[in-house]
């Protein structure tokens, strides 16, 4: 018997190179190769990179130049190789390159190395495909690309514009989700709000149903599955303020992601970023008001060009009222190909690190006031992970995997990955919580 052809891979960046990870996994499955998990067990690598920024240009190239040596066919896919010749300068002797959400290519250049079997194993694959996070959640991706030309960021110029998946697809994949045992769907993209617009919104339909293909209306089909359902990378667009009803409803979580990015309109305004922050406030105040359990989680860029003291103290006073439940905070880098990089006024780096420093503080003491609230309180856990010393990892609808904060049970006996708990929160850190089962 012929052996069987195997795939090694390597999965770089963020969620959304994940789910295009899945894609191909998923691929190489149906066609019958088998993936390998180690160098030497592969005939063949690909490897997905990310190209935003340059620790991440660093860690792709690396990762290419290790499967390169360890294996020596390799096929590199994802954002960096939408950066015209920087991959084959780096490593010319990469079998093929192509860009982000390049299944079709990909696949083409692994028939073209190494030839897929005669007998392809669908039945091997199950309806919700290959998956490389936990079997309790998922990212399910809405679309491709993005609409804005951000000056800080060059994705639409690796990934394209806005292309919304047709409704029906991201229903009936969110369907065998849940029907496979998914507890959990992340819903991603590089503009979740814009979901629709590209096609005018258009009618499809699901199980006989109208559906169109529209932020609000995604939403109320997936709170149907009984399942958390979870909303990530949400641009403040007047009609975000229609799913708020949904989440004091239970019938999706009561979590938003928005990358504000910055409060100064100064700022925004050199980022060309569509937001006033005066308004910003009075929207969160209204969603809260509506919905009081809402937790808003957050990015911000500081040090960009052209940001003064007195903007930066500006931020400081946004985030204070605001009151944002999570946050993440990144210094200004320069990006290659992007805008930004040729703003008058850069910021010299040791300002952006002290700049970066003042503001976790703030924050900081922002997130542990916000979680002493939560001391006394009963709250629902989905559980991750038992860990070695028998502490069972879970997170809260507050806290979306690997970028928001935990909440541990340290007498786990009986619980297992997976699992809905109920606790009550006895203790809690800056980031953290500490519950007791009821």
């Amino acid at each position: 018997m012929s052996k069987t052809p195997r795939v090694g891979f390597v999965s770089l960046g963020c969620p959304k190179a994940a789910s295009d990870s899945e894609q191909i996994l998923t691929r190489l499955r149906a066609e019958g190769y088998e993936i390998a998990n180690t160098y030497d067990g592969a005939d063949i690598v690909v490897v997905n990179t990310c190209g935003f920024i340059d620790s991440a240009v660093t860690e792709s190239l690396d990762a290419i130049g290790e499967a390169l040596t360890e294996n020596g066919k390799v096929i590199v896919t994802g954002c960096l190789g939408a950066k015209d010749g920087v991959v084959q300068t780096a490593h010319p002797s990469v079998l093929a390159v192509t860009g982000p959400h390049a299944t079709d290519e990909v696949m083409e250049a692994v028939h073209a190395h190494l030839p897929k079997p005669h007998d392809p194993f669908v039945d091997l694959v199950p309806d919700i495909g290959v998956r490389l996070t936990p079997k309790h959640y998922a990212y399910l991706k809405i679309s491709e690309g993005c609409n804005h030309r951000c000056t800080f960021c060059i994705i639409p110029s690796m990934r394209g514009d806005l292309e919304s998946r047709p409704v029906h697809d991201v229903l009936r994949e969110a369907e065998n989700l849940a029907r496979a045992g998914v507890k959990e769907l992340l819903i991603i993209s590089q503009d979740t709000s814009a979901y629709g617009v590209d096609v005018k919104y258009k009618l499809g339909f699901h199980n006989g149903r109208p559906v169109k293909t529209r932020m609000t209306e995604l939403c109320e089909e997936l709170g149907r599955h009984g399942i958390w359902v979870r909303l990530h990378y949400v641009y403040p667009y007047p009609h975000v303020d229609e799913v708020i009803p949904l989440m004091r409803d239970g019938k999706i979580l009561p979590y938003l992601d928005i990358p504000f990015q910055h409060a100064s309109q100064k700022v925004l305004k050199l980022m060309k970023r569509p937001a006033n922050s005066d308004n910003v406030l009075a929207r969160i105040k209204k969603w809260r008001e509506m919905c009081p359990e809402l937790v808003i989680r957050s990015t911000f860029i500081v040090g960009f060009p052209g940001e003064t003291d007195e903007d930066f103290e500006e931020l400081l006073a946004f985030i204070r009222e605001a009151e944002l439940d999570r946050v993440g905070c990144f210094t200004y880098s320069a990006v290659d190909g992007a805008a930004a990089n040729e703003l008058p006024d850069q910021v010299p780096e040791d300002v952006k690190e002290a700049r970066k420093e003042r503001f976790m503080e703030v924050q900081a003491e922002i997130s542990a006031r916000r979680l002493e609230r939560r001391i006394g309180q009963r709250l629902t856990v989905l559980v991750d992970e038992i860990d070695d010393e028998g502490t069972a990892v879970c997170r809260s609808y507050a806290d979306a995997p690997e970028i928001d904060g935990l909440v541990f049970i340290e007498e786990a006996d009986g619980l297992e990955a997976g699992q809905f708990v109920e606790v009550e929160i006895v203790d809690c850190s800056e980031h953290d919580l500490w519950g007791e089962r009821v």
